[in-house]
Formats: C-alpha cells, structure tokens, sequence
C-alpha cells in the first residue's frame, strides 16, 4: 500500500474541517473548485461522499485543495488530526465597541426616554442620525443579514441575474405598480453645517401605487434600476403606505419626512420608522438586483474583482454593500464618504474605528485613511488597495479597497470596504498575535509606512489566496499605514480647521415632491 492509500482516512474529516473553518457551504466549495480547475472539480455529492469517509479523492483533488487553501499536498496526508473548526462566539472582539449597561436600573425605558432626548440636543446629533446609529449596530450584530427580506426579494425576483432596466420595470407592473416621469435639473443648498449640497430629486413614492422617476435617471440605468427596485420594495414590504423618504442625490440621508419640517435634535418616532423604511427598501433592492446565491457564485468566479459592477449592471456602491451580505467571511466594512469628511453611510462589523470621535462633519479628516485620501487625489483613477494597521484596543491588522466615484448630481464622494484579516489568519493555522507583533515592531514609533516582505509578506499572501479576493492580495503588495480615531489620543499632526459658510438648511425635497405631484394632476 503506497504512502497516498495508507493516510487516507484522516482526508475526509481534515477538508470538512477545513471547508467549514473558511465558512464555506460545500456548493461553495464546488464553485471555488470549478474556478481554479475545472476538469477536477467534484460534484456535491461526491465532496461529500469523501468527507465522510465513504470516497477517497484522487490525487489530482487534492492538489486542487491545496491550491484553494494554500496548504501543502502533505499536509493533508500526515497523521496530525485536524482541529475543529473556529467556533462562533457572542464575543465583541471583532465588533464596534460596546458597553455594558450597569447599574442595570439607569437603563431602564423610562430613564432612557427622558436622557435620550437631552443627550441628542446637547450633541447636536438630529433624531434622524441616532436612529441610523441604532440601524447599524442592528446590521452589525446580525453580521448584515436579513433571510426575510433576502427571501422576500427572491421570490419577486426569481433570483434572477443580472436584470435590466426593463425587467424591474415589469416587476414594478406585475405588482401593480405605475410609472410616471417627471423632470428635475439638479439644485444646490447646504446643510446646518455649511457644506454646499448639489443635489439630483430622483425619485418617490406616492400612495398607494405610483412611481415617480427623474427623466434624468434613464441615462444612469444602474441607479435607475436600484430606485425602481428601492420604490418596488415599498410596495412589496409595506404595502406602498407612502411612509418612506424620497431620493435625493447628495442631500441629507432621507431628506425631510413633511413639507418645511426641519430635522430635530429631539428624537420622534418617525425618525426612527423612516429611517428604518429607508433601510429595509434599500436592503430589499440589493438583494433584487444582486440574488445572494447567483451573487456568491459571481463574486468567487471574479474573485472579487471591484471592477465587475458593470458586468451585472449594479453601482459600485450596491456592489460592495452586497459583498458584506452574502460573502462566508463575516469580518467587513463599508464607508460613504463626501468631501471634506462626511460619512453618508458606515458599517463596522469588523470593529474597525471610524476615523473622528463624533458625527460633525469633519474640514480635517485623517488623510491617512485611504477613504479621504482619494477624495482630493484627482489622479487617483483605478481603485485604490491598502493595508491598515490598528494599535488602540489591541492590535489589527485591515486590507481596504477605496473607489473614487461620482453620483446622480456628479458631486464626487469616494465608497470604501474591507474586511478585518485576523480571523482569516487564524484560520489559515498562523499565530495571529505573534504576526502582528511583528508588524508593530517594524512600524515603530515613527508613524511611517513600511512594506511587508520575504515570509510575513508570503504568509498573508497564502491567506489572500484563500480568501479568493484578488483585491486584498493587491493591498499586501501597498504599504502598511497606521490609522487611529483622529481625537486627543491620535499620535498624527492634525491639521488647523478650516471654517464652514454659516447657512440655513432647506427643507427642498417636499417641496419639490408635491409641486411635482400638483403638476401631474393638472394635466
């Protein structure tokens, strides 16, 4: 019996183990091996069949595993039984930060009803923006995942991909919805804070089955399909009430709910079921037009590649938000951010800090961030790959993408993901705590960017690889920066502030809904 046959029997349970540490489904595993060879790829049935035991694969498999998980041949015939695999836990180690809330009794709901209030009004955050603050941590502790909106979405869909214009147009009918077209120019505002706002009216929704589009939208089929998609979900999740925000490129996330209302620093019930409208609508067109499962299997054939957005006809911006959705590694995040430094839009599952130590819009951002640092680089072109180290709360090590991008009103604003690489790390057998150390130990008290090479480089090399996302083997390849909340701990110069234009927000958006609504019923 050659060496091959007498340690078969260990094979099986070490690729299930291994299988399940990455987080894959054995469909997914069959998709990763069709990509890297096609001719020795097995079926689900037969992967299954070999890890319990009851196949062995064929040498040509192997080499095909080994490949995928960046592991030697040997590895999977020596004796060593494999360790089970990283079992999930409740920990918040990965997570935004938390607290814990004692002496229990002054987190009662009646306490916290009389000190929200007060606490928003002496911070200057508007009802509006804590309810999004309470929406994403919900996305974050549910890692982003949503079966019922998912399912829902599915069956309208038929998960099918990609759609085009035309499809989600006679979704749209099929739910009794009609369309009319109205024509908006873009116009320009600002915000309490100053910040000049350009800003496109693109669509609404008027109760119980009317779908108001901006003529200008039809040159833009992408973002016209995610506000067709967006205004169907309403329908589909809530019956078209009408209580959703309009859309408004550049503006105030969701706008004002009523005509010449202004946001308030008081929180209301409304802000928060709006903002969560808005949520649940958006969730619902992502998972339309980007079907969790077609999507898996078309993020692991591009590997991940940020620039195949066009081959199903999504933005970049549902793209990325997407992958944080459906993809096996849970560890992700996503910002939206405007010039100077703006966050329209945050997701922290991975615990990443975000850069300022309150929600003021910032005139200094960190420019150590890549977020920020590609929103004023006008040659930055191609998207931009970066490795960033963590020292507060402990060590961390990230690989980001940052994309420099237009939107509906052309105002430029710059989307970014990435994903936390410790627990990929581990996953791959390495000492995730011995790697990092050794990386802090090479960036020094200096502040400088240093490039990773010879074995530390390989090593997150082999965990890229694993992962199937060409864009974080492209970051190992960059500098590692070092990044931090830009508040009194922050070790980096910062920057004098620059002084914002004091004017008055204005509350367009309902205005402009129900001048478009008079009009149309004239006719």
């Amino acid at each position: 019996m050659n060496t091959f046959n007498r340690k078969i029997h260990f094979i099986g349970t070490k690729i299930r183990s291994l299988r399940k540490m990455h987080g894959l489904t054995l469909q997914d595993m069959v998709v990763r091996c069709m990509q890297v060879d096609d001719k020795h790829s097995p079926s689900v049935s037969y992967l299954s069949l070999i890890e319990t035991g009851r196949r062995n694969p064929s040498e040509e498999l192997l080499v095909l595993l080994s490949q995928i998980f960046q592991k030697d041949v040997e590895w999977f015939l020596d004796d060593a039984i494999q360790e089970n695999p990283i079992e999930k836990t409740d920990q918040t180690d990965n997570r935004a930060e938390s607290m814990s809330l004692e002496p229990n009794f002054l987190f009662s709901k009646e306490i916290l009803e009389s000190a929200i209030p007060a606490m928003l009004s002496q911070t200057g955050t508007s009802g509006r923006q804590f309810a999004h603050i309470l929406i994403r941590s919900y996305q974050e502790k549910n890692n982003n995942q949503f079966p019922d909106i998912e399912r829902i979405a599915e069956e309208v869909g038929q998960k099918r991909m990609p759609l085009s214009v035309d499809d989600v147009i006679q979704l749209c009918i099929n739910n009794g919805l009609q369309i009319k077209w109205f024509k908006r120019d873009t116009f320009t505002t600002s915000s309490d804070s100053g910040r000049v706002i350009k800003t496109l009216f693109r669509s609404f929704y008027d109760t119980p089955n009317i779908l108001y589009i901006n003529k200008a939208l039809k040159n833009q089929p992408a973002r016209l399909k995610y506000d067709l998609a967006c205004l169907l979900g309403h329908k589909v999740l809530h019956n078209g009430d009408g209580i959703l925000s309009s859309h408004a490129t550049g503006g105030v996330i969701g706008g004002s709910p009523a005509p010449f209302e202004h946001q308030s620093s008081h929180i209301q019930q409304k802000d928060i079921l709006y903002a969560w409208r808005d949520f649940e609508c958006s969730f619902f067109a992502g998972a339309l037009l980007c079907p969790k499962v077609p999507f898996k299997h078309f993020l692991n054939r591009e590997s991940y590649n940020m620039n195949s957005y066009d081959k199903i006809g999504v933005t970049p911006s549902v793209m990325m938000r997407r992958m944080t959705c459906v993809s096996n590694y849970k560890h992700w995040h996503y910002f939206d951010a405007y010039s100077p430094g703006y966050l329209r839009a945050v997701y922290r599952e991975n615990g990443i800090t975000i850069p300022w130590s309150n929600m003021l819009i910032k005139s200094d951002p960190c420019s150590h961030w890549n977020i920020f640092k590609v929103i004023n680089k006008t040659k930055i072109k191609k998207p931009y790959n970066q490795l960033l180290f963590k020292r507060n709360d402990g060590l961390s090590l990230y690989a980001s993408i940052s994309i420099r991008t237009k939107d509906a009103s052309e105002n430029i604003h710059v989307i970014s993901t990435g994903i936390d690489l410790g627990p990929a790390i581990e996953s791959q057998g390495m000492n995730k705590d011995e790697l990092l150390n050794i990386i802090n130990d090479k960036l020094g008290k200096g502040h400088k960017d240093i490039m990773l090479k010879g074995e530390l480089q390989e090593q997150l090399l082999r965990v890229s690889r694993t992962l199937n996302m060409s864009w974080v083997e492209d970051s190992i390849y960059n500098p590692v920066q070092l990044i931090c909340p830009q508040n009194k701990q922050c070790p980096r110069p910062i920057l004098p502030k620059q002084k914002l234009d004091n004017k008055k927000n204005f509350s367009w958006l309902n205005e402009i809904k129900q001048d478009i609504i008079k009009k149309e019923k004239v006719r």
